[in-house]
């Protein structure tokens, strides 16, 4: 049978607990209840793992917990500890799928718990905090969040159809998981994955990259660089699953530099390296910032030369000092690389609003970041290819994606 986890906190939700192992042994799952609950009436026979053993997992004691009374740490500690107790059950093959249920501190101790396990195994938490904004919970992984309309406050008419109905959620992804390994175990070969990145200005270029790297064997994984895109490819990028990474829109620097709205933090462009990945990297959509409705953009920018993508979006243009420092942001970050990197300069514009004649053509704050960073990447390991073509050309996608190839196989660089 798929084996679904449930986490929770048993001492407020026993009830609750109980009722959804029981429609998911009736749904033909497998369960093991984890207890995460720090309090003296939780429902010990209903655990199969109690909660004074993913306290141990943390390195923190349930009693000590309890004594001091803090919160904030109790759910803390109970977070990492149900981290090691789930990586445990999913090294022993016992886990198809996880859910949870809780207000705010049990979807915390559910989210950190799962946080880790890989990308595509199904992870669903029923959460009163589910129609607001779950970043905190969902970060850069897969979660699927359902909002709970009721309290988490016992079984009744509306609850029963809401967990019922996420009990049925986890069952089928269980199954449908476990399913998935099966034909992984048949011996189907799997296709080296690339991460790539990729914005609406930059698609022709990604698209014509793809198309390379599909033709030599690789399939290709594109995340949106919209902030949160740019840190799942991190995440992915961190955790040895790609092969090599085509970061050609590294535009979420930009937005981290100058306080945009799709900022992926300072730790963008930098997994690959830390982790050895082979790595090919564009300027891509360096030439703005994102912002909401031209409303929303910030009085300091009064006079900045802006451009409305759409109704909720609007473009501003990076300035030659902007330009500059982004270049040597980047090549910072690639000197660090401790695998094969290169960096391909457009020199015809680095999107689709930096074409001549374009919105965005400004070449002499493009030629500021090409001179950051070929002076920032002399005398280091990263090769640098310097095309008179735009990024959107498809000979310069495909100049990448054969480069990153080479650099995966160990050809000539």
């Amino acid at each position: 049978m798929p084996s679904v986890v449930l986490i929770g906190t048993l001492d407020t939700k026993g009830e609750e607990y109980a009722w959804l192992r029981n429609r998911l042994v009736e749904l033909g799952s497998d369960v093991v209840v984890i207890d995460v609950g720090v309090g003296e009436h939780g429902d010990t026979l209903l655990a199969d793992v109690p909660a004074g053993r993913v306290a141990e997992a943390a390195g923190a004691n349930l009693r000590a917990l309890r004594e001091a009374g803090d919160r904030g740490a109790a759910v803390a500690a109970m977070g990492e500890g149900a981290a090691v107790v789930v990586d445990g059950l999913h090294g022993d093959g016992r886990v198809d799928a996880v859910l949870a249920l809780g207000g705010s501190g049990g979807s915390s101790i559910a989210a950190r718990a799962v946080r880790d396990l890989p990308i595509g195994l199904p992870k669903l938490i029923v959460s009163t905090m589910a129609a607001g904004d779950v970043s905190p919970y969902v970060g850069a992984s897969d979660v699927t969040m359902m909002y709970s309309v009721v309290d988490i406050a016992g079984i009744n008419r509306l609850s029963r159809a809401i967990l019922g109905n996420a009990a049925a959620a986890a069952a089928g992804m269980a199954r449908a998981y476990q399913l998935a390994k099966a034909v992984q175990t048949a011996g189907l070969p799997d296709r080296p994955l690339i991460g790539a990145s990729m914005f609406g200005v930059t698609t022709p270029a990604v698209d014509a990259a793809r198309d390379r790297l599909a033709e030599l064997g690789y399939e290709v994984l594109v995340f949106h660089a919209t902030g949160s895109g740019g840190r799942a490819l991190e995440g992915l990028a961190g955790s040895g699953m790609l092969a090599g990474v085509l970061d050609l829109t590294t535009t979420e620097l930009a937005d981290d530099l100058v306080g945009g709205v799709l900022s992926a933090g300072p730790d963008r462009l930098t997994a690959a390296g830390r982790q050895g990945v082979p790595q090919v990297v564009a300027p891509g959509a360096l030439d703005m910032v994102n912002f909401g409705p031209q409303d929303s953009v910030p009085s300091e920018f009064t006079g900045r030369l802006l451009y409305a993508h759409n109704p909720t979006v609007t473009l501003m243009r990076t300035t030659p000092e902007e330009m500059a420092e982004l270049g040597r942001r980047v090549a910072a970050k690639l000197r660090r690389a401790r695998g094969p990197a290169a960096l391909f300069l457009p020199r015809r514009g680095v999107s689709a609003l930096d074409a001549p004649g374009g919105a965005f053509a400004r070449p002499e704050a493009d030629a500021a970041c090409f001179e950051a960073l070929v002076e920032g990447l002399r005398g280091s390991a990263v090769a640098v290819e310097d095309l008179d073509l735009h990024i959107n050309d498809p000979d310069f996608g495909r100049a990448m994606a054969d480069r990153l190839h080479e650099l995966i196989t160990g050809g000539a660089s």
